[in-house]
Protein backbone atom coordinates (compact mmCIF):
# COMPACT_ATOMS: atom_id res chain seq x y z
CA UNK A 1 0.00 0.00 0.00
CA UNK A 2 1.29 3.45 -0.92
CA UNK A 3 0.42 5.63 2.02
CA UNK A 4 -0.68 9.24 2.11
CA UNK A 5 0.90 10.87 5.13
CA UNK A 6 -0.07 14.06 6.93
CA UNK A 7 2.58 15.59 9.19
CA UNK A 8 3.34 19.04 10.53
CA UNK A 9 6.71 19.02 8.74
CA UNK A 10 6.66 19.76 5.01
CA UNK A 11 10.19 18.39 4.50
CA UNK A 12 9.67 15.03 6.21
CA UNK A 13 11.51 12.23 4.40
CA UNK A 14 8.98 9.68 3.13
CA UNK A 15 9.60 6.48 1.14
CA UNK A 16 9.30 6.42 -2.63
CA UNK A 17 5.68 6.14 -3.69
CA UNK A 18 4.36 7.67 -0.46
CA UNK A 19 2.67 11.09 -0.60
CA UNK A 20 3.39 13.74 2.01
CA UNK A 21 0.81 16.31 2.98
CA UNK A 22 1.43 19.09 5.47
CA UNK A 23 0.05 22.52 6.41
CA UNK A 24 1.80 24.01 3.40
CA UNK A 25 -0.47 22.16 0.97
CA UNK A 26 -3.28 20.61 3.04
CA UNK A 27 -5.23 22.65 5.55
CA UNK A 28 -6.83 20.13 7.85
CA UNK A 29 -9.73 22.46 8.59
CA UNK A 30 -10.82 22.86 4.98
CA UNK A 31 -9.23 20.15 2.82
CA UNK A 32 -10.67 16.79 1.80
CA UNK A 33 -8.87 14.29 4.02
CA UNK A 34 -10.33 11.03 2.68
CA UNK A 35 -7.05 9.85 1.15
CA UNK A 36 -4.92 10.20 4.28
CA UNK A 37 -3.82 6.83 5.64
CA UNK A 38 -1.07 7.83 8.09
CA UNK A 39 -1.71 10.79 10.40
CA UNK A 40 0.58 12.45 12.93
CA UNK A 41 -1.44 15.03 14.88
CA UNK A 42 0.45 18.29 15.37
CA UNK A 43 2.36 18.30 18.63
CA UNK A 44 0.53 20.19 21.39
CA UNK A 45 -2.49 20.31 19.09
CA UNK A 46 -4.65 18.76 21.77
CA UNK A 47 -8.10 17.40 21.15
CA UNK A 48 -8.70 19.61 18.12
CA UNK A 49 -5.80 17.95 16.27
CA UNK A 50 -7.18 14.51 17.07
CA UNK A 51 -10.67 15.49 15.89
CA UNK A 52 -9.38 15.76 12.31
CA UNK A 53 -8.90 11.99 12.29
CA UNK A 54 -12.68 11.66 12.14
CA UNK A 55 -12.53 13.22 8.66
CA UNK A 56 -10.10 10.49 7.51
CA UNK A 57 -12.24 7.40 6.72
CA UNK A 58 -9.26 5.56 5.22
CA UNK A 59 -6.89 6.23 8.09
CA UNK A 60 -4.77 3.17 8.87
CA UNK A 61 -2.22 4.54 11.35
CA UNK A 62 -2.65 7.20 14.02
CA UNK A 63 0.88 8.01 15.15
CA UNK A 64 0.87 10.08 18.32
CA UNK A 65 3.76 12.50 18.89
CA UNK A 66 3.36 11.97 22.64
CA UNK A 67 4.26 9.12 24.95
CA UNK A 68 0.82 9.48 26.54
CA UNK A 69 -1.97 8.16 24.36
CA UNK A 70 -5.04 7.99 26.59
CA UNK A 71 -6.62 11.00 24.85
CA UNK A 72 -6.33 9.26 21.47
CA UNK A 73 -8.16 6.08 22.41
CA UNK A 74 -11.63 7.44 21.65
CA UNK A 75 -10.50 8.37 18.13
CA UNK A 76 -9.47 4.85 17.17
CA UNK A 77 -11.81 2.58 15.26
CA UNK A 78 -11.87 -0.97 13.98
CA UNK A 79 -8.83 -1.82 11.87
CA UNK A 80 -6.85 1.29 12.85
CA UNK A 81 -3.38 1.06 14.34
CA UNK A 82 -2.47 3.42 17.19
CA UNK A 83 1.20 4.10 17.97
CA UNK A 84 2.57 6.40 20.62
CA UNK A 85 5.70 8.53 20.73
CA UNK A 86 7.59 6.43 23.24
CA UNK A 87 11.19 7.60 23.31
CA UNK A 88 10.61 11.06 21.82
CA UNK A 89 10.27 12.84 25.13
CA UNK A 90 12.53 10.76 27.36
CA UNK A 91 15.42 13.23 27.48
CA UNK A 92 13.34 16.39 27.88
CA UNK A 93 10.82 15.11 30.41
CA UNK A 94 13.46 13.41 32.54
CA UNK A 95 15.52 16.58 32.42
CA UNK A 96 12.56 18.61 33.71
CA UNK A 97 11.81 16.07 36.44
CA UNK A 98 15.31 16.49 37.80
CA UNK A 99 15.22 20.25 37.23
CA UNK A 100 11.96 20.69 39.13
CA UNK A 101 13.34 18.59 41.96
CA UNK A 102 16.50 20.68 42.24
CA UNK A 103 14.60 23.96 41.85
CA UNK A 104 12.14 23.08 44.59
CA UNK A 105 14.68 21.75 47.06
CA UNK A 106 17.22 24.52 46.53
CA UNK A 107 14.64 27.33 46.74
CA UNK A 108 14.99 28.71 43.23
CA UNK A 109 11.41 30.10 43.22
CA UNK A 110 12.35 32.10 46.35
CA UNK A 111 15.45 33.41 44.60
CA UNK A 112 13.41 34.62 41.64
CA UNK A 113 10.85 36.37 43.85
CA UNK A 114 13.57 38.00 45.94
CA UNK A 115 15.42 39.12 42.81
CA UNK A 116 12.26 40.80 41.55
CA UNK A 117 12.05 42.64 44.87
CA UNK A 118 15.73 43.51 44.83
CA UNK A 119 16.26 41.66 48.11
CA UNK A 120 19.29 39.62 49.19
CA UNK A 121 17.84 36.92 51.45
CA UNK A 122 20.35 34.31 52.54
CA UNK A 123 19.08 30.98 53.84
CA UNK A 124 19.76 27.26 54.05
CA UNK A 125 17.88 25.00 51.63
CA UNK A 126 17.66 21.29 51.00
CA UNK A 127 20.13 19.40 48.82
CA UNK A 128 19.09 16.56 46.54
CA UNK A 129 22.14 14.68 47.77
CA UNK A 130 21.60 12.22 50.61
CA UNK A 131 17.90 11.99 49.75
CA UNK A 132 15.86 8.87 49.11
CA UNK A 133 13.84 9.25 45.91
CA UNK A 134 10.99 7.16 44.52
CA UNK A 135 10.44 7.12 40.76
CA UNK A 136 6.93 5.79 40.18
CA UNK A 137 6.67 4.53 36.63
CA UNK A 138 9.67 2.74 35.16
CA UNK A 139 9.10 2.97 31.44
CA UNK A 140 11.54 4.67 29.10
CA UNK A 141 11.15 8.10 30.70
CA UNK A 142 11.34 6.69 34.23
CA UNK A 143 14.52 4.84 33.35
CA UNK A 144 15.97 8.08 31.96
CA UNK A 145 15.06 9.90 35.17
CA UNK A 146 16.88 7.23 37.18
CA UNK A 147 19.91 7.47 34.90
CA UNK A 148 19.97 11.26 35.25
CA UNK A 149 19.85 10.94 39.01
CA UNK A 150 22.74 8.49 39.06
CA UNK A 151 25.29 11.30 39.16
CA UNK A 152 24.08 12.44 42.57
CA UNK A 153 24.83 10.97 45.97
CA UNK A 154 21.36 9.64 46.72
CA UNK A 155 19.21 6.51 46.76
CA UNK A 156 16.68 5.88 43.99
CA UNK A 157 13.93 3.27 44.19
CA UNK A 158 11.86 2.73 41.02
CA UNK A 159 8.33 1.30 41.02
CA UNK A 160 6.33 -0.25 38.20
CA UNK A 161 3.23 -2.41 37.76
CA UNK A 162 5.29 -5.43 36.75
CA UNK A 163 8.25 -4.98 39.07
CA UNK A 164 10.58 -5.79 36.17
CA UNK A 165 14.11 -4.45 35.59
CA UNK A 166 14.86 -4.16 39.28
CA UNK A 167 11.81 -2.07 40.17
CA UNK A 168 9.51 -2.73 43.08
CA UNK A 169 5.87 -3.42 42.31
CA UNK A 170 3.49 -0.49 42.69
CA UNK A 171 1.35 -2.71 44.91
CA UNK A 172 4.20 -2.44 47.43
CA UNK A 173 4.28 1.35 47.29
CA UNK A 174 2.28 2.21 50.39
CA UNK A 175 4.58 0.35 52.76
CA UNK A 176 7.59 2.25 51.40
CA UNK A 177 6.04 5.66 50.73
CA UNK A 178 6.68 7.14 54.21
CA UNK A 179 10.44 6.58 53.74
CA UNK A 180 10.93 8.83 50.70
CA UNK A 181 12.11 12.42 50.68
CA UNK A 182 11.10 12.93 47.03
CA UNK A 183 8.46 11.12 44.98
CA UNK A 184 8.59 11.56 41.18
CA UNK A 185 5.52 10.51 39.18
CA UNK A 186 6.07 9.41 35.58
CA UNK A 187 3.45 6.77 34.86
CA UNK A 188 0.55 6.63 32.39
CA UNK A 189 -2.91 7.87 33.29
CA UNK A 190 -5.39 5.01 33.21
CA UNK A 191 -8.12 3.50 35.36
CA UNK A 192 -5.51 2.10 37.77
CA UNK A 193 -3.56 5.34 38.20
CA UNK A 194 -6.37 7.92 38.14
CA UNK A 195 -6.27 9.80 41.45
CA UNK A 196 -3.74 7.26 42.64
CA UNK A 197 -2.38 9.98 44.93
CA UNK A 198 -5.59 10.67 46.80
CA UNK A 199 -5.99 12.03 50.31
CA UNK A 200 -5.09 8.70 51.91
CA UNK A 201 -1.94 8.15 49.88
CA UNK A 202 -0.77 11.76 50.15
CA UNK A 203 -1.10 11.40 53.92
CA UNK A 204 1.49 8.61 53.78
CA UNK A 205 4.17 10.99 52.53
CA UNK A 206 6.65 11.91 55.23
CA UNK A 207 6.67 15.42 56.64
CA UNK A 208 8.75 17.64 54.37
CA UNK A 209 8.48 15.34 51.35
CA UNK A 210 8.45 16.75 47.82
CA UNK A 211 5.98 15.40 45.24
CA UNK A 212 7.08 15.92 41.61
CA UNK A 213 4.53 15.18 38.88
CA UNK A 214 5.72 15.09 35.26
CA UNK A 215 3.18 12.44 34.24
CA UNK A 216 -0.50 13.47 34.07
CA UNK A 217 -2.42 15.76 36.38
CA UNK A 218 -5.22 13.25 36.91
CA UNK A 219 -2.90 10.92 38.81
CA UNK A 220 -3.14 13.30 41.77
CA UNK A 221 -6.32 14.37 43.53
CA UNK A 222 -5.93 18.14 43.21
CA UNK A 223 -8.19 19.10 46.13
CA UNK A 224 -6.36 16.69 48.42
CA UNK A 225 -3.01 18.04 47.24
CA UNK A 226 -4.03 21.65 47.85
CA UNK A 227 -5.06 20.74 51.40
CA UNK A 228 -1.74 19.00 52.08
CA UNK A 229 0.25 21.88 50.59
CA UNK A 230 -1.58 24.52 52.60
CA UNK A 231 -0.95 22.54 55.76
CA UNK A 232 2.76 23.10 55.11
CA UNK A 233 3.46 19.40 55.59
CA UNK A 234 4.68 18.66 52.03
CA UNK A 235 5.72 20.57 48.92
CA UNK A 236 5.15 19.88 45.23
CA UNK A 237 6.57 20.62 41.80
CA UNK A 238 4.11 20.06 38.95
CA UNK A 239 4.45 20.10 35.19
CA UNK A 240 0.90 18.79 34.89
CA UNK A 241 -2.32 19.64 36.71
CA UNK A 242 -5.95 18.64 36.92
CA UNK A 243 -7.68 20.60 35.48
CA UNK A 244 -5.34 21.62 32.69
CA UNK A 245 -4.71 24.33 31.68
CA UNK A 246 -5.00 25.44 35.28
CA UNK A 247 -7.59 28.26 35.26
CA UNK A 248 -6.92 31.66 36.75
CA UNK A 249 -7.95 31.84 40.37
CA UNK A 250 -7.66 28.10 40.98
CA UNK A 251 -6.57 27.38 44.59
CA UNK A 252 -3.53 25.44 43.39
CA UNK A 253 -1.96 28.65 42.05
CA UNK A 254 -1.81 30.14 45.53
CA UNK A 255 -1.13 26.97 47.51
CA UNK A 256 1.92 26.96 49.76
CA UNK A 257 5.15 25.34 48.61
CA UNK A 258 4.21 24.56 45.01
CA UNK A 259 6.17 25.18 41.80
CA UNK A 260 4.02 24.95 38.66
CA UNK A 261 5.25 24.57 35.08
CA UNK A 262 2.73 24.79 32.19
CA UNK A 263 3.12 21.21 30.86
CA UNK A 264 6.40 21.81 29.04
CA UNK A 265 8.13 18.52 29.88
CA UNK A 266 8.44 17.36 26.29
CA UNK A 267 8.22 20.67 24.49
CA UNK A 268 11.89 21.55 24.05
CA UNK A 269 14.40 21.86 21.25
CA UNK A 270 14.99 18.11 21.63
CA UNK A 271 11.45 17.25 20.52
CA UNK A 272 11.52 17.83 16.78
CA UNK A 273 14.64 15.86 15.77
CA UNK A 274 13.53 12.89 17.86
CA UNK A 275 9.96 13.03 16.60
CA UNK A 276 11.05 13.23 12.98
CA UNK A 277 13.39 10.27 13.41
CA UNK A 278 10.62 8.19 14.91
CA UNK A 279 8.08 9.05 12.20
CA UNK A 280 10.54 8.57 9.34
CA UNK A 281 11.53 5.24 10.84
CA UNK A 282 7.90 4.17 11.07
CA UNK A 283 7.29 5.08 7.42
CA UNK A 284 10.41 3.19 6.34
CA UNK A 285 9.13 0.12 8.21
CA UNK A 286 5.78 0.39 6.45
CA UNK A 287 7.48 0.62 3.06
CA UNK A 288 9.58 -2.48 3.74
CA UNK A 289 6.80 -4.53 5.26
CA UNK A 290 8.23 -4.49 8.80
CA UNK A 291 6.20 -4.17 11.97
CA UNK A 292 5.75 -0.70 13.41
CA UNK A 293 7.23 0.26 16.75
CA UNK A 294 5.37 1.61 19.80
CA UNK A 295 2.12 -0.12 18.81
CA UNK A 296 -0.64 0.41 21.37
CA UNK A 297 -3.50 -0.95 19.27
CA UNK A 298 -2.66 -3.24 16.34
CA UNK A 299 -4.95 -2.80 13.35
CA UNK A 300 -4.93 -3.92 9.74
CA UNK A 301 -2.19 -2.18 7.75
CA UNK A 302 -2.10 -3.00 4.06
Amino acid sequence: MKHVVWAQWDDLVVPAGFTLKSPINTDLASANLEDITFYIPSYMGGRSALEYSRKMPNLKVLQMPNAGYEDALEFTRSGMTLCNGRGIHDASTAELAVGLTIASLRGIPDFVRNQERGQWVHGRYQSMNDKKIAVIGFGSIGKTVVRNLSGFDLTVVPFSRSGNDGALKIEELDEHLPTFDVVILILPLNDQSRKMFNRERLSLLKDGALLVNVARGGIVDTDALVAELNSGRITAALDVTDPEPLPAGHPLWSARGVLIAPHVGGNTSAFEPRARRLVEGQLARLASGQKLENVIIAGDIL
